[in-house]
């Protein structure tokens, strides 16, 4: 599954005044919490048939990389995601984020990762990935 723009899936996250620093660009923290918000928007299209993958799913890794400033007048960015690699136990969210008026064909001004870990909640251990979910997840890979 891909979007007209080429990402598995596409979020506009506005941004927040309280999201900026001292130097009036998005703060780092703040940066991972819109992140989140992109996550969640993709996570929560998934439908009820996922709902396993999505609750028992936990961060292990979150890796951003700026290229470029980000700032209030950007709002709302452009949160581009797709699954780029998943293996038993884990899969990596990977992430292409613009501002609002930023072409969709130009350098993004931050490239991250967030690698997710599934546990079996009940045990409190990792559990292996189902062959459908491995399916779901290879569906929401960019082409």
């Amino acid at each position: 599954m891909t979007t007209d723009d080429g990402f598995a899936f596409s979020a506009h996250v506005p941004v927040r005044w309280s999201d900026m620093d001292a130097f009036g660009h998005i703060n780092h923290a703040r940066m991972v919490t819109l992140m989140e918000e992109a996550r969640i928007q993709w996570l929560l299209s998934a439908g009820e048939e996922y709902q396993p993958l999505i609750t028992s799913a936990m961060i292990v890794n979150v890796a951003i990389r700026y290229q470029a400033q980000l700032r209030h007048s950007d709002t709302p960015l452009h949160v581009g995601m797709w699954i780029s690699t998943f293996r038993s136990v884990d899969f990596t969210i990977s992430y292409e984020i613009r501002g609002a008026q930023a072409p969709a064909d130009s350098k993004p001004a931050c490239v991250a990762t967030t690698q997710m870990a599934v546990v079996d909640i009940e045990k409190h251990t990792l559990r292996r990935l189902s062959p459908d979910e491995k399916a779901h997840l290879a569906a929401w890979s960019r082409s």
